[in-house]
């Protein structure tokens, strides 16, 4: 006879100031690199505020405060643990430009010698001032076969689509660059150090606490030729970190695309999307509970609940009934519903 196991669930809410340890002891888990998740206390701490103020505040949205997110895991038997984070940022450029680099292409060509060259150029840009911002997202390790990262990510455009009116029409995505065995980021290293004069870990802790204007401060006043950098650095360009990969995948299925902006400092791919074109916003439906009934039967679907601070987001099954809907008293309890409320749901 096989040993039982206890029943877990993962729900996706908004962070409360009660998750800050939780969410430190995420930050040591995930190391250097995640700017959104930094193992400081005062600084998850003042991030957390901004989270409640955002949540409750059109101000507070429009200075562009970070909406933070957590997955909280409950298993029968134990109190709910934290396993996961991700962020909305409403608008970003605000309090200071939003930068990054964008690749283009130069073509020269010389008659004298019947010969075409091309260039790829990093341009200094900071063209997606105003836009909202999807980021910060980390799980542990543990629970990633849980299908715990799809969960948050998708979780993010279903707040975005329950909130319509909170943001404008397009959103972004930065991923975390490619960095080298040694934890190197092989394009800070050709071209950031050189003009910040100080390593990559401390460049981010300055971008964390303080934003990047430093970077329009020190930095090159001038395109940078692609061909002038290290091999190493050429092809990082737009290469996000391995544990990424995955990450990247699903913002391109929900229709983000990368069009060469690249990450100042990593240069990991940027991507964009128009808000209402991600299929999670596209594709998803309102409709009020009818019943909540025992068992699992059904299309598992993700599906949220509640408004600004009260948000909660959870997959399940679900049967939809002429406009209304049934769904499963464990989908229920994630979600803190019961028969006629109104929920937002979409395919999983």
């Amino acid at each position: 006879m096989g040993e039982h196991q206890p029943t877990t669930s993962l729900v996706v809410r908004v962070a409360l100031p009660g998750d800050l340890e939780g969410l430190y002891d995420l930050a040591r888990v995930a190391g250097p690199g995640m700017t959104n998740l930094q193992a400081d206390r005062d600084v998850l701490a003042e991030k957390l505020g901004a989270s409640a103020a955002a949540v409750t505040s059109a101000e507070a949205r429009e200075a562009g405060s970070p909406i933070l997110l957590v997955v909280e895991q409950s298993t029968a038997g134990a109190g709910p643990e934290v396993v996961g984070t991700a962020c909305i940022f409403p608008r970003v450029g605000v309090t200071w430009p939003f930068y990054s680099y964008r690749i283009t292409r130069q073509n020269r060509a010389s008659q004298a010698l019947g010969k075409r060259v091309s260039h790829d150029i990093l341009n200094l840009a900071n063209d997606f001032d105003g836009a909202a911002e999807v980021g910060g997202l980390f799980i542990l390790p543990s629970v990633r076969g849980m299908a715990a990262g799809r969960l948050v990510a998708r979780a993010r455009y279903l707040f975005l689509a329950s909130h319509r009116d909170w943001f404008g029409p397009q959103v972004i995505s930065e991923m975390r660059g490619y960095q080298d065995d040694a934890g190197g980021s092989p394009v800070w290293d050709a071209l950031g150090q050189r003009f910040y004069d100080m390593d990559f870990a401390e460049a981010d802790r300055t971008n964390a606490l303080t934003g990047n204007q430093f970077i329009a401060d020190l930095g090159p006043r001038h395109p940078i030729y692609v061909s002038l950098l290290s091999d190493a650095a050429q092809a990082a360009l737009g290469k996000p970190h391995d544990h990424g990969r995955p990450a990247m995948q699903l913002l391109l299925e929900e229709g983000f695309r990368f069009e060469g902006y690249v990450d100042i400092f990593d240069g990991g791919p940027t991507l964009f999307a128009d808000v209402d074109d991600l299929v999670a916003v596209r594709d998803s439906q309102s409709a009020r509970i009818h019943r909540v009934v025992a068992g699992d039967q059904g299309e598992t679907r993700l599906v949220c609940a509640g408004q600004g601070p009260d948000f909660r987001c959870a997959k399940g099954a679900f049967n939809p009934t002429d406009g209304a809907v049934e769904i499963s008293q464990g989908l229920a309890d994630s979600l803190r519903v019961k028969a006629g409320d109104q929920v937002r749901h979409v395919r999983f």
